[in-house]
């Protein structure tokens, strides 16, 4: 059977994953960085290109040494797909050498350049339904432009990490997916770079060529496959940010299926027909390889607040709160100051109604806390005109805790789905799978992800959860989150 293999570049190292055309994995290989070697701003994260990609050449050659000494054929791989994180950005010069560290995701220096893209780039929001802000790389470009000269004036082009890691396996640096260009400013409706970036002073000769995630961009080169064993000439592809990958990975492919993600924080995503337009800037849309919308948008609630409010023995705080549901308490589980789903207050605290009689019953709370949270970002969804089925696909940390799921079931009165491998690497051999082996990403998705969990909402817990929520959304109102 045909084999595909995805790369993540993640903040804390890269992983890769080797799986079959059915859906089983084969192998896998995980290393991380370093522990970060300069001191930096707290609103500054910048990390070295280069560790990624010798990170990158590592997991490739365990994979492959594992597939020898099993007896699998890795002459059979047919693609490769790359998935990184979504915004960071890289500088490099006219022969694909790296001018500066990557500016990350998470940097939040560019602020005032993300309000002039606004400004500048008003037509654009509008047309597409967000907001600049310092997390998208065409800021991050801006803030290069402003504040490093010398950098801007020798860049012959920029990156994004999976850019930069499918550069170096090919030998082409000028190609780039539609997810990744999202955040770099590109029309995902007229699917060209839009004029008011030379406007800025920025050449468009700077950005990449587009293609659709699972479009082939070029083939292992020789080096390559001298450095990790991956056979010369097997096909890459154009892959898709984390998120997106992540995604894929839960299952959701078509139109009404959605994905929550519980991790640190928040995070929705779903396939709609129509692009969903918020003008709170609480979601914005990814385009999907089918010509679908992949609306999404994050709270800054999650599994956060467990980590902070819970020290220690969470295990066992698991176990204690199937007997302490539902609880009489209402939480709105913000550890740190400001939400931006589903509603929009930079200085939004949590808060808590009721008494808890022990710490059992007070983690409990919070757990349904976050799930309140979840179905009124469904709930806004929808009032957005978004469509939700009766199903939600769930990934991330949070997915893990069966009692988090059962609480969570009974406030969206929806089916859950926990997915057997809810990785982004894995969504990145979906991704590599889905034109070279399979019809189209829905066929991929369909035939390589399989079920781990599933979770059915109960009458009579539906019924009394939904009377918290009623509560929870009017004790909300009461203090203008809205």
């Amino acid at each position: 059977m045909s084999l595909f293999l995805g790369i993540d570049v993640g903040t804390q190292g890269v992983r890769a994953i080797l799986a079959d055309a059915g859906g089983e994995v084969l192998a896998h290989a995980s290393k991380r960085f370093p522990t970060q070697e300069m001191e930096l701003p707290d609103h500054v994260a910048e990390q070295d290109p280069g560790l990624w990609w010798e990170k990158t050449m590592q997991v490739l050659s365990e994979n492959t040494r594992f597939a020898r000494r099993n007896n699998i054929d890795i002459k059979r791989l047919k693609a490769i797909a790359v998935t990184s994180t979504s915004g960071t950005i890289i500088p490099l010069d006219k022969e694909n050498n790296v001018l500066r560290r990557a500016i990350m995701y998470n940097d939040t220096r560019a602020a005032l350049e993300a309000g002039l893209l606004n400004i500048k780039g008003g037509s654009l929001c509008k047309k597409m339904g967000y907001a600049f802000s310092s997390s998208f790389a065409l800021s991050k470009i801006l803030w290069i432009k402003k504040n490093e000269p010398d950098i801007f004036s020798r860049a012959g082009r920029f990156v994004s990490p999976a850019d930069y890691i499918v550069g170096h396996i090919t030998g082409n640096f000028k190609v780039s997916d539609t997810s990744n260009v999202l955040k770099t400013g590109y029309d995902l409706i007229d699917k060209k770079w839009p004029s008011f970036i030379e406007r800025l002073g920025i050449s468009l000769n700077l950005f990449p060529e587009v293609k659709l995630p699972g479009e082939v961009i070029g083939e292992v080169g020789e080096e390559v496959e001298k450095e990790t064993g991956i056979p010369k000439g097997v096909k890459v592809c154009a892959g898709a940010t984390d998120g997106v990958a992540s995604f894929f990975a839960s299952g959701a492919v078509l139109p009404g299926e959605w994905n929550t993600t519980l991790g640190t924080t928040l995070v929705v995503k779903g396939v709609s027909e129509e692009m969903l337009k918020d003008k709170l800037g609480r979601f914005y849309s990814h385009l999907h390889p089918q010509g679908y919308w992949l609306p999404g948008g994050a709270s800054s609630c999650g599994g956060d607040s467990l980590k902070i409010k819970f020290t220690g023995g969470l295990a066992r705080l698991d176990e204690e709160a199937g007997n302490k549901i539902p609880t009489k308490i209402i939480v709105y589980p913000l550890v740190k100051i400001g939400e931006r789903c589903p509603f929009v207050k930079t200085d939004a605290q949590g808060f808590m109604i009721g008494k808890t009689s022990d710490k059992s019953e007070l983690y409990a709370a919070y757990l349904e806390g976050v799930g309140l949270v979840e179905r009124w970002i469904y709930e806004t969804i929808e009032e957005l005109g978004g469509k939700v089925g009766e199903k939600i696909h769930v990934t991330g940390g949070g997915a893990k805790s069966n009692i988090w799921l059962k609480i969570r079931a009974n406030i969206l009165n929806k089916v859950l789905i926990r997915p057997a491998v809810p990785e982004a690497a894995y969504g990145a051999a979906i991704i590599a799978s889905s034109r070279i082996f399979f019809p189209d990403l829905s066929q991929a998705v369909k035939t390589m992800v399989k079920k781990d969990y599933v979770v059915q909402p109960e009458k009579e817990l539906v019924k009394i959860y939904d009377t918290k929520y009623r509560k929870f959304r009017q004790a909300c109102k009461a203090i203008g989150y809205e």
